[in-house]
């Protein structure tokens, strides 16, 4: 974006959004609809008085999403920046506005414009996908819930087959149970409407630990493997990359992984791992080796993690299944 000569940041609400050119140093409020970003586009237009203008903005879910979908229609460069890179750059800050905000964004961007990539729009299927994974991880967490609740009421009756709040519960559990199958049925037509999506589906589901739940979560995070080059970039991504704390002579501390991340990827491939462990000799046998060193269980876990990791994008890489190959050894 170094070639742009000016940058409007663009703090996101519900119902509204604020506007503020950097260089010109001005702000205006608009309403977060269609009316409302074409008379933004209007308003920069006089402000900037026709030079090249990116925009920049953060991540904020459903909010951001349609102002990124009428700027990627309209064949405009924006910038969709991470909240936390936002945050950490600001410096410190006494007063938040959504005015002071938008300033903070639109500093940030023109500060970090040479770095900075223009943003693509997700596809179709990409953007269905990531609203079916996150309704099915809301109503597996309800249903969750439902059943401790169920459990508890159980414990206290002596009968509970004919209790009301035994029989309702039931009820809610069973109808969520339909509703997660359903959902998870759509996925899967997904997966399979697309011939790549597909063809890298398979290939995750042939290595052990890989189910049809880590499968949809690493094909939505790395836009099928185009979003992240290599393993180790996705590994830091989740979290489970081991960083260097040290300082002058005084402080060595072990590496460790960052508390920044992905938890939800993180938490799904530890139970992938785990179940790895269970199900792969080759894991099993690696991760004894590595307890068996020294090394605390956890650490061990993130190191059957990694390894996971490595066999997924060998595997997408390749084009081809995962093959043990210690089974066929003499």
């Amino acid at each position: 974006m170094k070639n742009y000569e000016e940058v409007v940041g663009i703090d996101v609400s519900k119902k509204t959004i604020d506007a503020s050119c950097h260089l010109s140093m001005k702000h205006r409020v608009f309403t977060n609809d269609v009316k409302g970003f074409q008379s933004m586009l209007n308003w920069v237009t006089k402000q900037t008085k026709g030079v090249s203008v990116f925009y920049c903005f953060e991540n904020t879910g459903n909010y951001s999403l349609k102002l990124a979908s009428y700027l990627s229609y309209k064949g405009i460069a924006y910038v969709e920046e991470s909240p936390i890179k936002i945050k950490r750059s600001s410096g410190l800050v006494r007063e938040k506005t959504d005015k002071i905000d938008s300033e903070i964004i639109a500093r940030y961007a023109w500060i970090h414009r040479e770095e900075l990539v223009s943003s693509e729009l997700k596809s179709v299927v990409y953007q269905e996908l990531g609203r079916l994974i996150g309704l099915r991880d809301q109503l597996v967490r309800n249903r969750a819930g439902l059943l401790g609740t169920l459990k508890e009421i159980e414990q206290l009756l002596s009968s509970p087959s004919t209790d009301t709040s035994c029989i309702v519960l039931r009820m809610s559990i069973e109808n969520l149970s339909k509703q997660i199958k359903s959902i998870e049925s759509r996925m899967d037509s997904l997966l399979k409407e697309d011939e790549s999506l597909s063809s890298n589906y398979k290939l995750l589901l042939s290595i052990r630990g890989i189910g049809f739940v880590v499968a949809c979560q690493l094909l939505y995070h790395t836009e099928n493997f185009k979003r992240f080059s290599s393993w180790r970039k996705f590994s830091s991504y989740c979290g489970l990359a081991p960083y260097e704390y040290s300082s002058g002579t005084s402080i060595h501390r072990r590496k460790k992984c960052h508390y920044l991340g992905d938890r939800k990827m993180k938490s799904l491939l530890s139970m992938a791992s785990i179940s790895a462990i269970q199900h792969d000799p080759e894991l099993r046998l690696y991760y004894k080796r590595k307890v068996k060193e020294g090394k605390p269980k956890m650490i061990a876990l993130n190191n059957v993690r990694n390894k996971l990791l490595a066999r997924v994008f060998s595997v997408v890489k390749r084009g081809t299944p995962y093959v043990a190959l210690n089974q066929y050894a003499a």
